[in-house]
């Protein structure tokens, strides 16, 4: 059985850190909100870097076959940012015919600004290539 006098400590204590855990909470999310919002912008920012990408490779294997050319990769290319996220990304997109160590090559260049922080933030430029090897004629 607890003492007479030691239940109304308890209970006194208890009182006296009412509210506390508002307080906690409003200092753990001022940490964890920001934080939580760099993680989702960096993996939208690596998302549309890693989508030109693949579109830039899609445009040079369809410049590199045998009955097409430059233009119809860049074509290829600009639908397919525009179908993937926006064609707002296909901005800058060079195509232009290549010779790396003897071997014909075409090369696919997109570059884009992406918003590094939210819709109105400073922006950050995306360069990627693709490559594939030309068909003979």
């Amino acid at each position: 059985m607890a003492a007479p006098g030691r239940r109304g400590r308890c209970a006194r204590r208890r009182r006296g850190e009412r509210g506390a855990a508002v307080v906690d909470f409003v200092l753990v999310l001022i940490v964890l909100v920001p934080l939580l919002l760099g993680i989702i912008q960096l993996a939208l920012v690596l998302h549309v870097r890693n989508t030109l990408a693949s579109a830039a490779a899609e445009g040079a294997r369809y410049a590199a076959t045998q009955d097409r050319g430059p233009g119809a990769g860049e074509a290829r290319t600009r639908d397919q940012v525009d179908g993937a996220i926006s064609g707002r990304f296909a901005d800058d997109v060079t195509v232009r015919r290549v010779t790396v160590g003897g071997v014909a090559m075409v090369e696919v260049v997109v570059r884009a600004s992406v918003p590094a922080l939210g819709i109105g933030g400073p922006a950050v430029q995306v360069e990627v290539r693709g490559h594939a090897v030309e068909e003979p004629p």
